[in-house]
């Protein structure tokens, strides 16, 4: 490669593994002149010996990692959802096609990218990811005794009260009915639960802990519905939504808007297309449930008149939907405005 003069590199592409990464460059003229393999560790020693361009890479693991150590070293990284990387790939599916697709996409300058995130933001994120790996964990420990127990000709209500409430009493009055093995085995996953329950409560005391402190989650938690969990997951995502050039485009990235198959003219819309963060997507939708569950205090909301028609037309889920699409447009326009939401801002109601 030493034919080539690097002094003319427009763009590289990586296309980043757990150990391993694969470099391909491009030129002024659009010619590919740098392709490597390089080991994790060497990645800044690779990029001293390389002038200063646009770097694309993939949004992906490490990516903002190796985003942040490449601009103190004065490049321009991007990075790009790997939705938008996918029509540059030409031939098979390999590791060089990869990061070739990658460097070609990074030169779109009308191509989306995605913000990179602070320490902190990935801090509040892997908060959330762990709080949800305990609470799955934790329903699949109670689902099995649930599933134990009907084998022995016990049932026991879906509720997670009632499932506290019925152990207790299984053991008190019909533990005869269970063999000594089975027993056991029923206790430890007990055991599991309520170790699991310690867990999310300390996750989740943390989360409200950044929520009290940090002044975005204090804006956001002035709209209906939406408290420390949905606060700080907004927050980690988005910071202060500055990728984002108006609420629906926040709401389109959550796949709260119906897909698109129009063609001729004609408008054609399906199912929500549920792109972008499942995680913060059914927040939303939660959050819009509890809102429809008490009706009487509709008439105290900015958009209390909109649900109200709303209800009369729609059936109750394509309600709730309609309705997390318009919280997050609302959670975009109090965090990209500084405002808090009262439901009478007119600033935060063009913004939307």
């Amino acid at each position: 490669m030493a034919k080539y003069d690097f002094d003319d590199l427009m763009s590289v592409g990586i296309d980043i593994g757990k150990d391993v990464f694969h470099l391909v460059g491009f030129d002024r003229d659009g010619q590919r002149v740098r392709r490597k393999k390089i080991k994790r560790l060497a990645l800044i020693a690779t990029f001293e010996d390389l002038p200063r361009c646009i770097v694309g890479m993939e949004a992906c693991m490490s990516a903002y990692y190796v985003s942040r150590a490449l601009r103190q070293m004065g490049f321009e990284p991007r990075i790009i959802p790997a939705i938008y990387v996918k029509p540059f790939n030409k031939g098979q599916k390999n590791d060089d096609n990869d990061a070739e697709a990658i460097a070609e996409a990074a030169l779109r300058p009308n191509l989306k990218t995605v913000s990179e995130k602070t320490q902190e933001q990935l801090d509040l994120q892997a908060l959330h990811r762990a709080r949800s790996r305990l609470v799955s964990r934790r329903t699949a420990a109670m689902n099995q005794i649930r599933a134990f127990l009907i084998e022995q000709g016990i049932t026991v209500r879906r509720s997670v009260a009632a499932r506290r409430n019925s152990l207790e009493a299984i053991w008190d009055n019909r533990s005869g009915e269970i063999s000594l093995r089975m027993r056991k085995l029923i206790l430890g996953l007990q055991q599991d639960w309520i170790w699991l329950d310690k867990r999310i409560e300390m996750t989740t005391s943390e989360i409200k802990d950044v929520s009290e402190t940090e002044k975005g989650c204090q804006r956001l938690m002035t709209i209906p519905g939406i408290g420390p969990l949905i606060s700080t997951a907004v927050v980690a995502a988005i910071a202060k939504g500055e990728a984002y050039d108006r609420g629906r485009d926040f709401a389109a990235w959550l796949g709260l808007v119906p897909r698109q198959n129009s063609t001729g003219g004609r408008t054609i819309l399906g199912r929500i297309t549920k792109r972008g963060s499942k995680y913060l997507r059914t927040l939303f939708v939660q959050a819009a449930q509890v809102i429809m569950m008490r009706p009487q205090n509709w008439h105290k909301f900015s958009f209390g008149s909109w649900l109200e028609e709303a209800a009369m037309r729609m059936q109750h889920n394509k309600l709730g939907v309609a309705l997390a699409n318009k919280l997050a447009r609302i959670a975009w326009s109090v965090l990209n405005s500084g405002i808090d939401f009262d439901g009478k801002d007119n600033e935060i109601a063009v913004a939307i």
